[in-house]
């Protein structure tokens, strides 16, 4: 029997695996909120692999070494472990799916118990994946899930494909991260496929990309069912944006809206067509102004997706400026909600990664300061102290601050005829120089803590190191979810 997708956290799964209740809490989460410091309001900003060092390159690329992105001011930090159920290092269905169900996950696996197995997807004639069956496991409850059983809105925005691995783990449930086309289907109320446990009308407000999983064959999507979902969630009332200008003349109403703005994931900060594919701050604004409607609160999930993307191709340029729209997103996030209430007594805004990557930040230049046209700053070479000559390897070449641990650019023997100057290590599209080969674009995960940074209500329950499950936890007891 093909499993097409599992129909919600309150519906048995096509493979006979009955849904459950939400993870226990521990002692240390189980503090009730009341009314007056509940977190009514709750937004989770995730930078796909913004490991720590990644950050730390971000900051010296946008402000210098002593400046300070909007993660950085957020009053209340901790460390999170983010190991999965099966692996040393995790892949962002797992860990993503541990923040929004609070249960560790088998890398692959979107929103499901510990001991569901992800079963490698094969294709069909047009490319789609498709997942012959689940062979155990149950559906977890997802935040987004116990925020729409309260009565908030929910909504997710991404700069990749809306059906990727991190947003679909806020609504969705999947014995694997590829069945994109089935996960689509999860958004739409009624019809097959659709996420039950989303309640009768589903999530209220989705922005990114993905197109081609919402559309048929025929008509240049990726669909083999022949469903066009775009057209079944207008059909139930909801409103259609498909590109920026769309976006923006959306009204603040409860209507629900998808926004779908490239066929896959969206272009890179720098290559962005703005008036095709909205900023990610752009998004994140007008999903507060939709969402804020609800009086009975909401709950966001905003992703930095392409921080990832370009760390897997070993672009570190492409990485940082990521990075810095993903604070630029955070920052008009804090504000709009200052607006709508003064002092966050009553929001909560976590801001963190769900994995690190390889990126390396070698020594020991002297301070570089912000990156200009003129100033290379972080992405060029690896300087001495205090002359500030080009230092040298063992070979007598040249090498860069920012490197990695594995990618697709390794010289093969000696460095010694390598030409390299700041011009070329600070350009666009430069590839880093990784210490193992891998093929191209397949730079991996790192298995380091990742930072998390939280502000407003209940923001203090945050400290320490904690477990990327407790995470989920601490923001169910935030918002007496």
């Amino acid at each position: 029997m093909r499993l097409t997708l599992l129909a919600g956290a309150s519906a048995l799964l096509l493979s006979g695996c009955a849904a459950t209740g939400p993870a226990p809490q521990s002692k240390a989460t189980q503090t009730a909120s009341s009314a007056d410091t509940r977190a009514k309001n709750i937004i989770f900003f995730l930078g796909d692999g913004m490991g720590i060092n990644t950050l730390t390159a971000a900051r010296i690329y946008a402000v210098g070494e002593d400046g300070e992105l909007t993660i950085d001011t957020l009053p209340e930090s901790a460390f999170v472990k983010t190991f999965s159920n099966d692996a040393q290092v995790t892949d962002s269905a797992a860990s993503m799916s541990a923040y929004m169900t609070g249960v560790k996950q088998n890398n692959g696996v979107i929103s499901m118990s510990s001991d569901t197995r992800a079963i490698s997807p094969a294709a069909d004639a047009n490319g789609n994946k498709q997942v012959s069956r689940c062979e155990n496991g149950r559906a977890m409850p997802t935040l987004a899930e116990l925020a729409k059983a309260r009565g908030m809105a929910a909504g997710v925005v991404t700069t990749t494909s809306v059906t990727d691995a991190t947003p679909a783990a806020t609504y969705a449930h999947a014995c694997h991260r590829k069945i994109e086309s089935d996960i689509a289907a999860a958004l739409v109320p009624g019809g097959a496929g659709y996420n039950a446990a989303l309640g009768a009308n589903g999530l209220d407000l989705v922005f990114g990309g993905g197109a081609q999983f919402f559309a048929p064959v025929a008509q240049g999507g990726k669909r083999a069912d022949g469903r066009n979902l775009v057209a079944e969630l207008q059909a139930k009332g909801w409103r259609y944006a498909a590109d920026t200008q769309q976006m923006q003349a959306l009204a603040a109403t409860g209507q629900p809206a998808i926004g779908l703005f490239a066929p896959n994931h969206f272009s890179y900060e720098a290559a962005r067509d703005a008036t095709k594919q909205p900023a990610l701050a752009d998004m994140t604004a007008k999903a507060i102004d939709i969402l804020s409607r609800n009086p009975n609160g909401f709950f966001l999930m905003v992703e930095g997706g392409l921080i990832d993307h370009a760390l897997h191709a070993t672009l570190a340029k492409r990485a940082l400026q990521e990075t810095v729209s993903y604070n630029a997103a955070l920052k008009v996030a804090i504000d709009r909600m200052n607006a709508i209430d003064p002092g966050l007594k009553n929001t909560l805004i976590v801001a963190t990664a769900d994995h690190d990557h390889t990126l390396l930040i070698n020594g020991y230049s002297p301070r570089t300061g912000k990156t200009t046209p003129t100033n290379p700053g972080v992405l060029g070479l690896v300087r001495s102290l205090p002359d500030n000559k080009i230092r040298l390897d063992k070979d007598g070449a040249p090498f860069t601050i920012l490197g990695f641990g594995t990618g697709e650019h390794r010289i093969q023997g000696s460095r010694k005829d390598v030409q390299l100057t700041d011009a070329i290590a600070s350009g666009d599209d430069y590839h880093q120089e990784a210490v193992v080969r891998t093929r191209t674009g397949a730079e991996t995960h790192g298995g380091a803590d990742v930072y998390l940074g939280a502000i407003g209500a209940n923001a203090e329950l945050f400290r320490g190191t904690i477990d990327n499950t407790r995470v989920f936890n601490l923001i169910k007891t935030a918002g007496d979810l």
